[in-house]
């Protein structure tokens, strides 16, 4: 599995996937090993992050409105989540997190001349790790919500859907609207499970249904086991990464996709740091580059053309 570089991006299919993101699925029993909080290898400042992604001029006025602690330390504290092709996973046989996040996060390094050091957390981690310190960003395709707005900046990067997995044939006919009383798997933070879900269970109450069952999951890899071995309904979850799983796993079908919007970066609030990562993503999303590393893992409908500021979802 290899990532794309200024002279070349992988782009031939497997099954419909993209053949660099096809070879994740081998490397899910070598990341299940890696404990959150680890470090992923991350270099670059410069020549398109080590080659990990198209290079990208420095972006001067950007870079301007960085952050002196950030300026002067040229890098970059970015927590991402892993297990998730094609968000985000490692490499086969490493620990080199790859995906359309952690490259995004690269772009975003290659932009503002500094270097991204990823960390790898838990996704409900994420957000009490940015509040202490620990991190200046991620990038895990978190939906921007009035309540995440209480502790981080957004800027929208990409847009994807939620989707329903459920077992081949999808014997009981589920979509999102017909979960009322069923098994469901979520990632634990989650758009999903925080918003979805209770939005959900309104409806159910409302028609003399019982709840949703929730069954809350550190990483998504291991709710599809769960649902592959009949212990779940369905699974709910974003699109790119249950949309990947079906078409590597033949027990499992796509119900349905809803609400396709935006994701954000989201970014501590101290030192404005939003003014500068704001500026390096409007450059960002108009760049050929971001446009090759969303079609190296078969996402180029994700694209979008304004990187909003704090705008819920």
């Amino acid at each position: 599995m290899n990532s794309p570089t200024k002279s070349a991006v992988t782009t031939c299919a497997v099954r419909g996937v993209p053949a660099m993101v096809a070879a994740a699925a081998l490397a899910l029993s070598v990341a299940a090993c890696t404990p959150a909080g680890s470090t992923a290898a991350s270099s670059g400042g410069a020549a398109g992050q080590a080659a990990s992604v198209p290079s990208l001029p420095v972006d001067a006025a950007a870079v301007a409105l960085l952050p002196a602690s950030i300026k002067s330390a040229k890098v970059l504290r970015v927590a991402i989540p892993t297990n998730e092709p094609p968000t985000q996973y490692y490499r086969t046989g490493t620990h080199d997190l790859t995906g359309v996040n952690p490259d995004v996060a690269r772009l975003i390094g290659e932009a503002l001349g500094v270097k991204v050091d990823i960390q790898v957390a838990n996704f409900d981690s994420i957000i009490p790790g940015i509040a202490a310190g620990r991190y200046d960003m991620t990038v895990s395709s978190m939906t921007p919500t009035a309540e995440r707005m209480k502790v981080l900046d957004f800027v929208d990067y990409m847009q994807i859907g939620s989707t329903v997995a459920v077992a081949k044939g999808n014997p009981q006919g589920l979509t999102e609207n017909s979960l009322c009383g069923k098994k469901v798997g979520l990632l634990t933070g989650s758009y999903q499970l925080t918003v979805d879900v209770p939005t959900f269970d309104k409806a159910c109450s409302t028609a003399g249904k019982r709840k949703i069952q929730v069954n809350a999951f550190q990483d998504t890899r291991q709710a599809i086991s769960a649902l592959t071995s009949a212990r779940l309904d369905a699974v709910l979850a974003d699109s790119p990464i249950l949309n990947f799983a079906a078409t590597q796993n033949p027990q499992i079908d796509i119900a349905s996709k809803y609400a396709f919007t935006p994701v954000g970066v989201g970014l501590t609030k101290q030192d404005g740091l939003v003014k500068s990562v704001s500026a390096a993503l409007a450059a960002v999303i108009k760049s050929d580059a971001y446009v090759k590393v969303l079609g190296t893992y078969g996402l180029q409908s994700s694209a979008i053309t304004d990187a909003r500021v704090n705008f819920a979802q």
